[in-house]
């Protein structure tokens, strides 16, 4: 373009030039040597241009066949200082347009056009101008391609690295020791440690390595998340050197890029190591070694060890008082981190986005959500930007206390600043990016957003998703969502491959299993935790499997799991509790109870709320009396609403209503509508219609109520006789708009899970099983069952009822678990709501008639996910707190199915069984 401009007229000509000089008379050497002094003095684009424009007009850059070499070479002068002078005024494109015109082209400027490139924050240019300069014949250097792979790798651009490595290798500058450690870092920056790796091997192998070639491999392993073997290699280091008889030359560089990975391994006797290193060689002045030290103690748990690095240090900048306030923050040391914020804020000390950061992370883990975003609040009119750190921060906040609304801010927040791009120009996400989708991820599903969460999922794709961004939608699904799909995203996940399971994934996949009551696909999974030799000993992982086995009715493959932990909590102790009381063994649940108490384990409200529940449903009134009474004499805890509940639905299952009533009018807080279901329920179970109705009332002014409250007052009035109030509060259900939820119930088989309705004839077999089931019922009437019309809460005749409770979908499921199971299979069912008093009776003597092992779980679940279900479908279950949490029913084994014959005999229940059995068949 310059190249190609008019000749300027005489007056631009002695605008540029003095008019003493004689630019006519003088020979092309001295105009040359003119030129380029006005060159040098240039401070603007403009006039570059112009003198420019009069060295074209008189051929000084043109190279004539005639020209002496002399020429040639004033020629080539001139052409570098114009292309210098427009590179001094930051006109990069005409330099380049300059250098691209210049025979031989000088490679130094291109370097220095790179350079500036990469200053400016222009990845793209100098990766370009590398391959520019190759087309103007000039050949790049040992310069050029440390600039170049920077360049790519500041990009994160793996292919455009390995063009690169390319080029370098067909240089042959494969051999030197500058551009091979480019090579290494540039790979590293791009996240691929194992050609990182290869590099650096190949360097050590001819024996070319130096100090910067390790600094560069074990940053690359800190950087990929391989902190032990960074150490390793460390170590090594040192070795080689000694080896070789070189003096130990690790620097501040190499104390600096261990030092990140003794923190990440909370690795402290190593960081001493290091830190007595740096004393001895002089290293420790060095402010950047001096704020590592602080973040590893800090990491460590030392703050006092941190404190006294600090005070050794003899200058301190922003980083220092940042790594001390962080320390803080994640040491839990709250009230030192505030301090020190507020007298950094007092003296006007710059407050980044790390200070900012520390303070929003340490209000996120002491649950204050809303503290942390007043935090954020500030942070924004500082004019301080978040990055994210601070938003995965503010997310997790949000998340602990389910503030959707303000985690919506804070996600919009996030796209506002483009913190969470989903790709790159080459379609790889970035890995902070992928940090703040997982949050966003984790946050909406503990708000219980499941639909929001996994659209965030699906916009991530496959082959990106990495452990954590399968486990926080499984949790999720798990937790809050539909157990099912919790379960089909773990096969997926096993399946595709991108990722492998961890010890939180496995735990998120056995919850679902627990949920769902699916014994088969948990057994599946403990076989492969046994198959991928999990470490087992994960005491959480242990708890999940104890908590699968004894919901799905599994007690003693529960125990083993328990007898097998050699690392036991207070949850490991409470879950083996739950398991016992749900189970209906209330004594044994005492007796772990005590147990627990002799281990030295601390006692606290959750372990007593076990125990109260285990009394419940024992039937062991006096001992859970006592032991709700010690809570607050022996122990000095404060009885919260849940345990009030437990003593409710101790005292209702007892019959004692009036003292229910007493011990909910004595309470010292008022009752929430947990108290008041928790005895709306004991009245259904002894029929109390005028305690009913005064429970069903306050929870009316408490503004609760749904299709159980309903439900259950309804039934109260049904048991009565009350028809027409039974007409009454199901129109009143129906102007509120509530529905009831069908009752169904399912039994898992070898060909999957089949669901029941009550009078369910959609099954391709329903006549096969109403005949079984007609069998069952003449049988056990004959060895003394007695169908408890009471339980037909309908209007109609004895005879009629009879049939209602034949059509219950307990008993078909029953009659397809023995018409489909072999000989000593168990059968396992599940219901949706509570099982009714005469299915309960009927399956007993069910058992007792065809000697089966049946386990029966009820729970509850959204209509929603009752009228999906097929025989295909196993269905989630949301448990309900109230009737106190769910109930399960073991009746006895099979003589010949696996069982502990010991403990059977000792709870005296196999004598009982088979003396009953003799006696009644």
């Amino acid at each position: 373009m310059l190249l190609n401009l008019p000749i300027a007229g005489k007056k631009s000509v002695a605008s540029v030039f003095s008019s003493s000089l004689s630019l006519c008379s003088s020979p092309s050497t001295g105009f040359a040597s003119l030129f380029a002094a006005l060159l040098k003095e240039c401070k603007s684009t403009s006039r570059i241009r112009r003198i420019h424009q009069q060295i074209i007009c008189r051929g000084l850059l043109c190279h004539l066949p005639s020209r002496s070499s002399s020429e040639s070479n004033s020629s080539q002068s001139l052409g570098t200082a114009i292309a210098a002078a427009y590179i001094g005024c930051s006109a990069p494109d005409d330099a380049t347009a300059v250098l691209e015109r210049l025979s031989p082209s000088p490679v130094l400027w291109w370097n220095l056009l790179i350079q500036d490139c990469i200053q400016n924050g222009n990845f793209d240019d100098a990766f370009d101008l590398c391959f520019r300069l190759r087309r103007a014949g000039a050949k790049p250097d040992h310069y050029t391609f440390p600039l170049v792979l920077k360049a790519c790798g500041e990009l994160s651009s793996y292919r455009a690295g390995t063009v690169v490595h390319a080029l370098v290798c067909n240089s042959a500058f494969d051999a030197n020791v500058f551009v091979c450690n480019a090579l290494v870092a540039m790979y590293s920056r791009c996240g691929a440690l194992d050609d990182a790796c290869q590099v650096f091997e190949e360097i050590t192998s001819r024996g070319i390595d130096d100090v910067i070639s390790w600094n560069s491999v074990v940053a690359a392993h800190v950087k990929g998340g391989n902190p032990l073997r960074a150490l390793n290699l460390f170590a090594e280091m040192a070795s080689v050197f000694s080896d070789r008889n070189r003096v130990q030359r690790s620097d501040v560089i190499s104390l600096v890029n261990i030092l990140p990975a003794c923190a990440a391994l909370r690795a402290l006797p190593q960081a001493r190591e290091i830190h007595g290193f740096a004393i001895r060689n002089d290293l420790v002045w060095d402010v950047f070694v001096g704020n590592a030290l602080i973040d590893v103690y800090a990491k460590c748990g030392m703050m006092e060890d941190a404190l006294n690095v600090s005070r050794g240090m003899g200058h301190k900048d922003v980083v220092t008082w940042n790594a001390i306030l962080t320390g803080y923050s994640q040491n839990g040391n709250f009230k030192e981190a505030s301090e020190l914020f507020e007298d950094m804020r007092m003296h006007d000390m710059e407050l980044n986005v790390v200070a900012w950061s520390a303070m929003i992370a340490g209000y996120t883990q002491r649950g204050h959500c809303h503290e942390a975003l007043e935090v954020f609040r500030q942070m924004q009119l500082a004019g301080s930007y978040p990055n994210a750190v601070t938003i995965i921060s503010l997310l997790s906040a949000c998340a602990s206390v389910g503030a959707l609304s303000q985690g919506m801010e804070v996600h919009a927040h996030a796209l506002r600043r483009g913190l969470m791009t989903l790709y790159d120009d080459n379609d790889d996400v970035k890995p902070e990016d992928l940090l703040v989708q997982n949050a966003l991820i984790d946050m909406y599903s503990k708000c219980k957003n499941i639909k929001a969460a996994h659209l965030i999922f699906c916009s991530i794709t496959v082959i990106k998703r990495n452990v954590v961004t399968w486990t926080v939608m499984i949790g999720g699904y798990a937790q809050h969502g539909d157990a099912n799909t919790a379960l089909e995203l773990f096969s997926k996940m096993l399946k595709c491959g991108s990722a492998s399971p961890n010890a939180f994934t496995i735990s998120c996949a056995l919850m679902a299993c627990a949920r769902l009551s699916t014994l088969r696909f948990g057994q599946e999974i403990h076989a492969y935790v046994v198959r991928k030799q999990f470490d087992t000993e994960i005491v959480f992982v242990s708890n999940c499997l104890l908590e699968m086995y004894s919901k799905c009715g599994n007690i003693d493959a529960a125990q083993k799991v328990f007898d097998r932990t050699s690392e036991k909590n207070s949850v490991s102790w409470t879950s083996l509790m739950t398991a016992y009381g749900m189970h209906g063994y209330g004594k044994d649940a005492l007796l772990i109870f005590e147990e627990m108490q002799r281990t030295g384990l601390v006692i606290d409200e959750i372990t007593f709320l076990v125990v109260l529940y285990a009394c419940s449903h024992s039937g062991m009134v006096d001992q859970g009396l006592k032991y709700f009474d010690s809570m607050a004499k022996d122990y000095g805890l404060v009885a919260c609403d849940e345990h009030y509940a437990c003593l409710i639905d101790l005292l209702g299952r007892g019959g004692q209503l009036q003292e229910a009533l007493e011990k909910i009018h004595k309470m010292p807080r008022v009752p929430t509508s947990v108290i008041w279901v928790a005895l709306l329920g004991a009245c259904r179970t002894h029929s109390n219609v005028e305690l009913g109705e005064y429970a069903f009332k306050r929870l009316l002014e408490l503004g609760y109520m749904n299709d159980g409250t309903c439900t259950l007052l309804s039934n109260i009035y049904a048991n009565a006789g009350h028809w027409h109030k039974v007409a009454q509060t199901r129109h009143l259900m129906r102007k509120s708009g509530i529905n009831k939820r069908p009752g169904c119930s399912w039994i898992q088989g070898k060909k999957g899970t089949t669901t029941f309705f009550v009078g369910d004839r959609s099954h391709p077999e329903y006549k096969q099983i109403y005949a079984l089931l007609k069998n069952l019922i003449e049988r056990i009437k004959a060895i003394g069952y007695i169908p408890e019309t009471r339980f037909a809460l309908h209007d109609v005749d004895d005879e009629e009822k009879d049939f209602l409770l034949l059509e219950h979908s307990e008993k078909l499921a029953l009659a397809y678990g023995i018409l489909s199971s072999s000989s000593g299979t168990p059968i396992r069912i599940t219901k949706n709501l509570r099982v009714c008093g005469d299915c309960h009776t009927a399956i007993h003597f069910g058992f007792i008639a065809f000697f089966c092992y049946i386990v029966v779980r009820q729970g509850s679940v959204e209509e929603s996910e009752v009228k999906k279900g097929n025989a295909n479908e196993t269905f989630a279950m949301i448990l309900e707190i109230i009737p106190q949490i769910h109930y399960q029913q073991i009746y006895p084994f099979h003589p010949q199915a696996t069982y502990d014959k010991k403990k059977m005999k000792r709870e005296g229940k196999l004598r009982e069984v088979d003396e009953k059995t003799k006696e009644l068949l």
